[in-house]
């Protein structure tokens, strides 16, 4: 759960999440040390009154800012693919979960079982409840097991919306008339929050997910 003035990621809570914290900072290290080396050749280029001729009308340096930057983008692309294609894998499941969003709360249905589907809306905040999340409580949480492989099938029944867990790593996209799959593997206990994060109407802001 991210909590006021937080400025990093939050804590994952599947292999997934670990695997785009670990990226996230990987492109951001990457990032910081272009900063620096472009802000030394402008401190260079302003406090330095030597200039090298040969250097400017030559080759050498066109060949080396195409080169650089071609190897930099080789470190990004390379990890950035390998996690696209994990996320994209779908093991074998122990269970699969339908969810499907209606303007404005979440009906989920349990596949491998008989008769299990239920609504989730969002609960009225009451001010005298301080262990309550504003605009986060439902009135019912799915349960899911731990360690194991879950796919989640996600549509919606009138508008476009988002069904997302930021500390899974999971964002699926749930569209009128297509089912889009995803999986996870939950690696620790706890209540789970997420939010619709696709601007489907009025009340779009009012989707939690427990």
């Amino acid at each position: 759960m991210t909590t006021w003035s937080c400025m990093n990621l939050q804590d994952s809570a599947s292999p997934i999440m670990e695997q785009l914290i670990f990226f996230h900072d990987h492109t951001l290290m990457i990032i910081t040390m272009i900063l620096a080396m472009v802000l030394y050749f402008m401190a260079s280029m302003i406090i330095n009154e030597l200039v090298d001729r040969y250097m400017l009308e030559g080759q050498t340096i066109e060949l080396m800012w195409t080169i650089a930057p071609a190897v930099i983008l080789l470190f990004i692309t390379t990890p950035s693919l390998r996690l696209l294609y994990l996320m994209d894998e779908i093991h074998n499941p122990i269970m699969t979960i339908k969810t499907i969003g209606h303007q404005w709360y979440w009906s989920y249905e349990y596949s491998d079982f008989v008769n299990v589907e239920f609504d989730s809306y969002m609960t009225p905040y009451e001010s005298d409840n301080k262990s309550m999340f504003r605009l986060l409580e439902t009135d019912n949480h799915v349960t899911l097991p731990m360690h194991s492989f879950i796919r989640i099938i996600v549509t919606a029944a009138d508008v476009l919306h988002s069904w997302t867990i930021p500390s899974l790593g999971i964002k699926a996209d749930a569209t009128p008339g297509r089912l889009n799959q995803s999986s996870f593997m939950i690696n620790r206990p706890g209540l789970l929050y997420g939010q619709c994060s696709e601007i489907c109407g009025a009340n779009h802001s009012f989707m939690p997910i427990v």
